[in-house]
C-alpha cells in the first residue's frame, strides 16, 4: 500500500524558532520517504544532539535520539546488525564535524549502505549561536561577540577525502529540490552524505533566507545571477560511470574544484557518485557467506524459556588463570 505524507508524521511538539530552516528538510525528509514508499517499520532515523537532532521524534518510523557526536557510530551499529534496515542519520554540523569529526572520517572508509544529512547552518543552534566548525574564518554573527577566528571545515571535500561514495548539497528552502537529493542518496549503494544549506534566523543573521534568495554573481554576459545554482542545470556530471580508475580520478578532482566554490556562487546537486566501490556489508558477506542471510540481529540468542543458547564455555576457558 502506498504511502501518504501524513503516514509519516508524529503529533511530537516541535519547538524549533519561526523560519528555521530544520523545517524545510523535515518536509523533504518526509517527502522523500513517502515517495519511495519505505516500511515504517523497517527504517530508523538517528540523530546526536541539537536543534537538527530532533527529527526523529516527528518522523513515523523507528528513530533514536543518541549522544552528542555519536549519531553515526549508533546508525553504524544498527546497520551492520541488521543490513536489511534503511537508515538515515539526521545531525548538525557541530555534532557531525565537530565532536564527530572522528566518526564522520572513519565512517566514510567503511562506504556502509546508508545516508548521513547534515543541517549545516555554522553555528551551535541549541547552545546559543556559537560559531560551529564549518563557519569561515573572520565572520560574524550577532551571536559572536568577536569575528570567528577558526578556519572553516569544507564539508564536501572531507566527504570526498573519507570515502563517501555519494556527495551531495542541497538548500533547506528549495524543498522539492532537496527531496529529490535525499531520494537519490538513500537509493544510494553506499555511504551518501549530503550537506544541506540551513539559515538559523535566530543566531546566523549573515547566511540567512534572504542571503541565499539573493543575487551573487554577474555571469558571462554580465547578467546577475543567484547565490546558488543547480549543478544539474550546467551539465555537470559527478557520476563515475565505469571500472575506470582515471575516470574516477576526474570525477574526485572536479569535485574538489567544485567544493571550493561558496558564497556568491554556490553549486547544489550531486558533486561525486561511484557505485563501483563494495560497501562494507558487501566486504562483510565475503569474509562471512553466513552474514547476508542470518545477520546478527536475525540470530537466536535464547530459547523460549529465556536460558541462553550462547556457550561461552571456550572463552572462559582461554581466560582461565592457572
Amino acid at each position: 500500500m502506498a504511502l501518504k505524507l501524513t503516514d509519516l508524521k508524529t503529533t511530537a511538539h516541535n519547538d524549533w524558532c519561526p523560519g528555521c530552516g530544520d523545517f524545510g528538510i523535515l518536509n523533504a525528509v518526509q517527502m522523500a520517504l513517502a515517495e519511495i514508499n519505505v516500511d515504517p517499520s523497517n527504517t530508523v532515523v538517528v540523530s546526536g544532539v541539537g536543534c537538527s537532532s530532533k527529527a526523529p521524534h516527528f518522523i513515523k518510523t523507528y528513530g533514536v535520539h543518541t549522544l552528542h557526536g555519536r549519531a553515526v557510530p549508533f546508525a553504524t551499529g544498527i546497520k551492520l546488525a541488521n543490513p536489511n534496515l534503511e537508515v538515515v542519520i539526521e545531525g548538525g554540523d557541530g555534532d557531525g564535524l565537530g565532536i564527530g569529526a572522528g566518526h564522520f572520517v572513519n565512517s566514510g572508509r567503511r562506504n556502509i549502505d546508508m545516508l548521513y544529512i547534515v543541517h549545516d547552518n555554522e553555528v551551535y543552534g541549541l547552545t546559543k549561536g556559537q560559531a560551529a566548525p564549518t563557519m569561515g574564518l573572520g565572520m560574524k554573527t550577532k551571536s559572536l561577540p568577536s569575528p570567528n577566528i577558526n578556519q572553516g571545515i569544507n564539508p564536501i571535500m572531507l566527504a570526498i577525502a573519507s570515502g563517501y561514495t555519494w556527495i551531495a548539497r542541497g538548500y533547506s528552502y528549495d524543498v522539492r529540490h532537496l527531496k529529490e537529493l535525499i531520494i537519490k542518496g538513500i537509493r544510494h549503494k553506499g555511504y551518501a552524505f549530503l550537506d544541506v544549506l540551513q539559515p538559523c534566523p535566530t543566531y546566523n543573521d549573515v547566511l540567512t533566507k534572504e542571503y541565499w534568495a539573493g543575487e551573487g554573481h554577474l555571469d558571462s554576459a554580465g547578467k546577475m545571477q543567484p547565490r546558488t545554482y543547480k549543478l544539474e542545470d550546467t551539465g555537470y556530471d559527478g557520476v563515475v560511470h565505469t571500472h575506470d580508475e582515471a575516470e574516477m580520478e576526474q570525477k574526485v578532482q572536479q569535485a574538489v574544484l567544485k567544493s571550493f566554490e561558496f558564497g556568491d556562487h554556490t553549486p547544489i546537486g550531486v558533486f561525486y557518485q561511484n557505485e563501483f566501490v563494495p560497501t562494507y556489508e558487501e566486504r562483510l558477506a565475503g569474509r562471512s557467506p553466513s552474514y547476508k542471510t542470518n545477520p546478527p540481529a536475525a540470530q537466536e540468542i535464547a530459547r523460549p524459556d529465556g536460558t541462553p543458547l550462547a556457550n561461552i564455555n571456550k572463552l572462559l576457558e582461554e581466560l582461565r588463570v592457572s
